[in-house]
């Protein structure tokens, strides 16, 4: 989708679809929005009628559908609404023009004129508006044919429309930004989309090198051997029992310049279990049939990388890794009972072959951390019970440094994802005490999130460290704002941001 910015009001454009953004106090009797006014008087004041006969308030996502009947260019107008003046957040506006985009398609109007929310910083709702517009237009219809797929039609073209926006040099940074944010985070959607027996291994690791060498980045694929020669016994456990082989992928963004490029870098870990059956201690059938996307922290990272790399390129290096394989149940499975043995030596006892992303997590956090960076975030789907206590539209953050979680739970915030701190319970990391082992990988299942925090953390040393638990909101199981049903491309937003907090 081209979108462009235009300071020309988007009534006059010749569109298939005009929208506007309308907050509570924009109607009624002392009503002050001027695109509205001018919008009614222009379709014979039926407009007006239509929101009082609809009960159309500006309620936060409402939204109200008006043909317009030739009487402007556009053949409907979309009202959307934001909520009140006094709790606005640009993430409401991020919302709003998903919906619009939603509505685009449906009445399959292929270009979009969007005014920006009067009274708002028009700089940040250009880059929510982008991406909500370039979200709420994703499909992944790939594998679907005939009707389903819906080939022939597709959103070519919107523009946002603000006065203030003539010959603003921010404004189209913002865009710029907002379009790759976009189309990172649809990267990151098709990635989780993909059924399991096509985003194997070797398929995302093909994935990240064909994103770093069109974003120039350096992509390093490691085979079994070398995961062997680094000694990551319980990435290798985990990866034992499928046929598929495991790979260990490194993405690198390597600013110029020699102090640049030996900065402290700041470091992502992303889980991948591109499939993930439970193993021995085998899932339920029906808790099986998402897990095709239990590789979403994977590819948050490889989405974030690929914004770092074609738009941000900060002034200090920043790391990708990912250990990817598949967790599946067969003679050569790793077993409950059996004691690995992990990159930095630690010993695990494994009481459940189902709590496997830790493992895999564990060994690779252990070697990011070897590159001394300034940070390390991982992003993992990694436990059903933070879902439990937190929903599926919430992302659970751990971590003991406090700068670096502040830094993490900013960023979160400037980008519009939710993320709420969760505490490190230290009677709940006794859960993990082992007779046979230096720990176990899994205790009972109060305060499951918590206690598989406190595994992780034992293999980042003194490094600030901060552990996303994205399991609800990795996928979505409805169509909202500028969500799609299936994966959501949840921390892609994050992470950018948090390195454009660096430089800041």
């Amino acid at each position: 989708m081209e979108i462009k910015l235009a300071a020309t009001s988007p009534i006059e454009a010749k569109v298939g679809l005009v929208a506007l953004p309308l907050f509570e106090d924009d109607l009624g009797k002392r009503a002050r929005h001027p695109l509205l006014a001018s919008l009614d008087e222009a379709l014979g004041g039926h407009l007006n009628s239509a929101i009082q006969a609809e009960c159309f308030e500006g309620k936060e996502g409402q939204k109200l559908v008006f043909p317009t009947h030739g009487k402007i260019a556009a053949a409907y107008a979309v009202l959307v609404g934001l909520g009140k003046r006094d709790a606005y957040k640009h993430e409401a506006f991020r919302m709003a023009a998903g919906t619009v985009a939603k509505e685009a398609r449906r009445l399959r109007s292929a270009k979009i004129a969007l005014a920006l929310p009067e009274e708002v910083d028009a700089v940040e709702a250009v880059r929510a508006g982008a991406e909500g517009l370039f979200l709420g237009a994703y499909r992944f219809d790939k594998w679907k044919t005939g009707e389903g797929k819906q080939k022939d039609f597709r959103i070519t073209h919107a523009s946002l429309h603000h006065e203030s926006l003539r010959r603003h040099a921010a404004a189209q940074q913002a865009l710029t930004l907002g379009l790759a944010i976009g189309e990172a985070v649809s990267l990151a959607r098709d990635l989780v989309n993909e059924p399991a027996a096509v985003m194997t291994p070797t398929a995302l690791a093909k994935a990240a090198a064909d994103m770093g060498k069109a974003a120039g980045l350096q992509v390093v694929v490691h085979d079994r051997r070398k995961i062997e020669q680094l000694k990551m016994g319980m990435f290798l456990a985990v990866a034992k029992g499928s046929q598929e082989p495991p790979k260990l992928i490194e993405i690198r963004y390597v600013p110029k310049g020699a102090s640049a490029s030996t900065a402290a870098p700041l470091a992502f870990v992303g889980k991948a279990i591109t499939f993930d059956s439970g193993g021995l201690s085998l899932k339920p059938a029906d808790a099986m049939v998402d897990m095709k996307t239990d590789m979403a922290g994977a590819a948050a990272v490889i989405g974030a990388m690929k914004v770092i790399g074609e738009v941000i390129k900060p002034d200090f290096p920043v790391y990708g890794f990912i250990g990817a394989c598949e967790n599946m149940p067969s003679g050569s499975s790793y077993r409950p009972g059996d004691v690995l043995v992990s990159r930095l030596g630690k010993t695990v006892e494994i009481t459940n072959t189902d709590a496997e992303g830790r493992l895999v997590l564990g060994d690779v956090l252990a070697y990011a951390c070897e590159t001394k960076p300034r940070g390390v975030v991982d992003i993992a789907t990694l436990t059903g019970a933070c879902i439990v206590a937190l929903g599926h539209y919430t992302v659970g953050t751990f971590g003991a440094d406090e700068e670096f979680v502040g830094r993490v739970l900013e960023a979160a915030k400037a980008s519009g994802e939710d993320l709420w701190r969760m505490p490190l319970v230290p009677e709940l990391k006794k859960e993990l005490d082992s007779d046979v082992a230096d720990m176990k990988n899994s205790g009972t299942r109060w305060g499951g999130a918590i206690s598989a925090a406190h595994f992780l953390k034992e293999f980042v040393g003194e490094t600030p460290w901060v552990h996303l638990d994205i399991a609800g909101p990795s996928t979505s199981d409805k169509e909202r704002g500028y969500f799609s049903k299936g994966g959501t491309g949840v921390a892609v937003r994050t992470l950018v941001e948090l390195v454009r907090g660096y430089g800041k």
